[in-house]
C-alpha cells in the first residue's frame, strides 16, 4: 500500500480523517496537506509527513503531491469559486503518480433537476476527477447531523421559532464521523475504484421532526414557521447574511451565501435528499449515529 494523501488537514473533517488514518497506516505513508502546516504539528510529531499546499497557488503542488498514490480530495469552503482549486488540485496529483481520488461530494450531486446550487460544484469536481485517469470514488454525503445539532437547533432554540421552506422533504441525516470513517475505510480498503456511495444517517426525518426532536431533548419549544423561497431569502437578509456566494467577505465571519441555503432547502423539499443507503455500514462494518445520538453529543453546548 503506496503513501495517502489527506487535503485540507487543518479542517474539522481533514484532522478528524487524518487521526483516524494514523490508526490504521503507518505514519509515513500519510501525508497532510495544508495552508497551515503549523496546525498540524501534533500529527507531525507522530510522524505524519506534513507538507505547505495552497490550491491557489498550483506552483505549490507537485511538491505538495510528490510519492502519494491516493488522495482523499476533501471540497474546500469556497462556493463558486472552489472548482478551479479542485481541478489544479487534481491536475498536479495525478501528474505526480496519484492513482485514486476519493472526493467529498453531495447527495444527488448528479441529479440533473436538483436545485441545489451547491451540486454544481461538486458535479464539475466529480466530472474533472472522472476524466483525469486516476481512479475515482465519489463520496455522496447527506446533509450534516452536526449542523443541525449546533447551527440549526440553537438559533431555534434561542428563538422559539425556525422558518423553513424544506416542507415535508425527508432527509437522512448524517454524522460527519461517520462520513469521515467512510472516507477512511474507502482510502485504506480495495474495491471502491470508480464508485460513488450515497453516504446517509439510519432515519428519514423531516426538519420539524427534527426540531421536535431537539425540542423533546431540551425541554424548550421550537415552533416550526413554514415559509416560501423568498421568506427564507429575507429571513437570511435579516441575520445579515449575503444573498450569493460572489458577496461573501474573504475570510469574513459569514462563509456561506443564502442562495445556497434557500435552494438546499428547495432541494429538500423536492425530495433529492430523501435517500438512507447501507453505504457507510457497508464500508465501516458499523452502523451510522442516528440524529438522535448527535443531538444527545450537542446537547452541552445548547441554550437550556
Amino acid at each position: 500500500m503506496g503513501k495517502i494523501i489527506i487535503s485540507g488537514a487543518s479542517g474539522a473533517f481533514g484532522r478528524a480523517a487524518a487521526a483516524l488514518l494514523l490508526d490504521k497506516v503507518a505514519p509515513q505513508d500519510v501525508i497532510l496537506l495544508s495552508r497551515t502546516p503549523a496546525n498540524l504539528a501534533n500529527f507531525a510529531a507522530q510522524g505524519a509527513d506534513v507538507r505547505f499546499a495552497d490550491f491557489d497557488d498550483p506552483a505549490t503542488l507537485p511538491a505538495a503531491m510528490a510519492a502519494g498514490e491516493r488522495m482523499l480530495l476533501i471540497s474546500t469552503a469556497r462556493v463558486g469559486t472552489r472548482v478551479g482549486q479542485h481541478r489544479s488540485a487534481v491536475e498536479a496529483a495525478v501528474a505526480q503518480g496519484v492513482r485514486h481520488i476519493v472526493y467529498t461530494s453531495i447527495i444527488a450531486a448528479d441529479e440533473p433537476g436538483n436545485p441545489a446550487i451547491v451540486k454544481y460544484d461538486h458535479r464539475a469536481t466529480e466530472e474533472i476527477i472522472e476524466a483525469s485517469g486516476a481512479a475515482w470514488t465519489h463520496l455522496r454525503d447527506s446533509q450534516y447531523a452536526e449542523a443541525v445539532a449546533a447551527a440549526m437547533v440553537i438559533p431555534a432554540l434561542i428563538a422559539g421559532t425556525k422558518p423553513d421552506n424544506c416542507a415535508d422533504g425527508p432527509v437522512a441525516f448524517v454524522s460527519r464521523d461517520d462520513c469521515v470513517a467512510t472516507a477512511v475505510g474507502v482510502l485504506t480498503q480495495p474495491g471502491h475504484e470508480n464508485k460513488a456511495y450515497t453516504l446517509t444517517g439510519p432515519d428519514l426525518v423531516t426538519i420539524p421532526q427534527a426540531m421536535a426532536m431537539a425540542s423533546d431533548i431540551a425541554g424548550k419549544p421550537i415552533v416550526v414557521e413554514p415559509v416560501d423561497d423568498d421568506a427564507m431569502f429575507a429571513y437570511f437578509d435579516s441575520l445579515g447574511i449575503p444573498r450569493h456566494a460572489s458577496d461573501i467577505a474573504p475570510d469574513g465571519p459569514i462563509p456561506w451565501s443564502s442562495d445556497d441555503m434557500v435552494t438546499f432547502g428547495q432541494s429538500i423539499r423536492e425530495g433529492y435528499f430523501a435517500q438512507a443507503t447501507d453505504c457507510v455500514e457497508r464500508i465501516t462494518g458499523r452502523k451510522p449515529k442516528s440524529l438522535h445520538e448527535v443531538m444527545l453529543a450537542h446537547k452541552g453546548s445548547w441554550p437550556l
